[in-house]
């Protein structure tokens, strides 16, 4: 039997000598690990591509709102659309990446066009004649080609394609060629647009989100907690669970898979970042398994807070998220965790998160880390001195 040992070490934040030695070998990156979703991440993702090759993405499948929910309707498929964008951040945009699958996932259909246009662009590029797709070259155009007209053949006639994303319809038509599974689809083509990074949905599964908010109202799916899609949540959320369908409530969770589990139980940092506190944050940490290999890792775990107005956190102190993070990983912890669910508050140095209770984070043994972090920018990060702070952790 082995006991595991916690070695620190002195910081210097940010640290760029050692942030200079990353940029210098991506390739010989470290693994930082992400639990996020939506778009908040994308524009950092893409910079911490630069000195990293082996970050990992986890992301929510749960989400119900936009073009995502058509296709999440039609087929009972996981959310693709987060996925989707994820990996299009961290795909190689250089000459050695591939710029014609990157233009072609990344396109979506006009929102004024009517449906008899749209069905035949969608057919132009199930036949290979649409100018997106005539410059990718074979075998990936084959391939494309395969999973949208899988798509194709399987919508319903009434199905609306006003916005689609290329992209979305292409990994639905790879998850129901591949039993239903968005693992081997979102491996292919990661591999055709070659990303630097490591990106899947923290579960395979079509699952949704379920909350109760403090009034006693219950409110079923992603779309309507956000408070984007639809009007802000009358009442703060008092909790949330994975829901199975959007009409009943019917809480359900599984277990997420052994790769997931070796991912997390061996980042070199793990990052709660910024977004949807709930929906995306939150989401991203119920699935069983996932507290207890977070608690299994030894190495810094970060809380990089929301800057600006999340409806989702309405009536949360920023206290009060961090209790809720810890209580949420923890819950899937039974006895003491072996290591703590959260080290740092990674905070700008000028930025007013409201009140942050020094006793309180000392008592949890979480240290408060103040830097810049956005360059006068206004309830925004900057992507670049934010992956620097990152990686000066790793």
């Amino acid at each position: 039997m082995t006991d595991s040992l916690r070695v620190w070490r002195r910081m210097t934040m940010p640290d760029l000598v050692r942030v200079h030695r990353y940029q210098s070998l991506p390739e010989q990156g470290p693994k930082v690990l992400f639990f996020s979703g939506g778009s908040a991440l994308n524009k950092i993702s893409r910079v911490f591509k630069e000195y990293t090759h082996h970050s990992i993405h986890l992301v929510t499948p749960f989400d119900s709102g936009g073009s995502s929910a058509r296709l999440r309707a039609e087929f009972d498929i996981p959310a693709v659309g987060d996925l989707r964008s994820r990996l299009m951040a961290l795909a190689d945009e250089t000459v050695m990446g591939q710029p014609e699958v990157y233009e072609l996932f990344t396109h979506r259909l006009s929102q004024q066009e009517d449906a008899p246009e749209l069905r035949m662009q969608l057919q132009q590029l199930v036949l290979g004649d649409h100018p997106l797709i005539q410059t990718i070259p074979n075998p990936m155009k084959a391939l494309i080609q395969t999973q949208l007209a899988v798509t194709q053949a399987r919508i319903h006639d009434d199905f609306d394609l006003r916005g689609a994303s290329i992209g979305n319809l292409i990994m639905a038509g790879g998850y129901l060629n591949n039993q239903q599974q968005l693992d081997p689809i979102v491996f292919l083509f990661s591999r055709l647009v070659k990303t630097l990074g490591d990106v899947k949905t923290t579960l395979d599964a079509s699952l949704h989100l379920g909350v109760e908010l403090d009034n006693g109202e219950i409110v079923l799916g992603q779309h309507n907690i956000t408070g984007k899609e639809k009007d802000i949540l009358p009442s703060p959320i008092k909790r949330m669970w994975l829901n199975k369908g959007l009409r009943n409530i019917m809480p359900t969770n599984q277990h997420i898979g052994d790769d997931r589990k070796d991912a997390i139980e061996s980042a070199d940092l793990i990052c709660y970042p910024p977004g949807s506190f709930y929906s995306s944050l939150l989401a991203n940490l119920m699935p069983e398994g996932v507290g207890r290999s977070i608690c299994q890792n030894s190495n810094p775990k970060v809380y990089l807070p929301n800057l600006g107005v999340d409806p989702e956190q309405q009536g949360l102190s920023l206290m009060e998220r961090i209790q809720r993070l810890m209580t949420t990983v923890l819950e899937d912890v039974s006895g003491a965790p072996a290591f703590s669910p959260l080290d740092y508050l990674l905070l700008d140095d000028e930025y007013n998160y409201g009140a942050v209770d020094g006793q309180q984070l000392h008592d949890l043994n979480i240290i408060v880390i103040r830097t810049p972090l956005m360059a006068g920018k206004i309830d925004k990060y900057d992507e670049r001195l934010v992956a620097k702070a990152l990686l000066s952790f790793a």
